[in-house]
């Protein structure tokens, strides 16, 4: 099956923020629960949105850093 040629970006941190992402794989509830049945194309779809999310989490840790000094 072409889907399974991308794995799952599970880290094994599964903890699910107040708007439902996980802070482990930033993937969102529906992400995650689809996962399996997603193509790959809904999988790439879903790891470059992981990457966005994981970048302004950094960010947003960042900027707290800063004005928490």
């Amino acid at each position: 099956m072409e889907n399974k040629e991308i794995a799952s970006p599970c880290v094994r941190n599964c903890c699910l923020n107040n708007q439902d992402m996980c802070v482990g794989c930033f993937r969102m509830l529906d992400e995650i629960v689809g996962w399996g049945q997603a193509t790959s194309i809904q999988r790439k779809s879903i790891l470059l949105k992981c990457g966005s999310r994981a970048e302004r989490s950094a960010s947003m840790r960042v900027e707290q850093s800063r004005l928490t000094r």
